[in-house]
């Protein structure tokens, strides 16, 4: 694809120099300049995390938060010691 663009006379002089140092065309420099910019093309920056909790409210402390699957078991069997009953 044909394009034009528009560059500062400094920045094109540059581009002008460095192409002719790597033995390229300007056009085959731009092209893999900007080939290059785009893979390399970061992340848009993400918030941190934050937790947010209901106000007051505290897990009991025969609650261990760091094994959350103990929580699902203890809260399946009481679950089912009901539906037993």
């Amino acid at each position: 694809m044909r394009t034009t663009i528009s560059l500062e006379d400094q920045l094109a002089s540059q581009v002008r120099r460095e192409a002719a140092a790597r033995g390229m065309s300007v056009s085959a420099f731009i092209a893999a300049t900007l080939s290059d910019a785009l893979k390399r093309r970061e992340p848009a920056e993400q918030r941190p995390f934050q937790l947010l909790t209901a106000s007051g409210v505290r897990p009991l402390p025969s609650v261990n938060l760091d094994r959350p699957r103990a929580i699902e078991t203890d809260e399946d069997a009481a679950f089912y010691a009901r539906e037993q009953r």
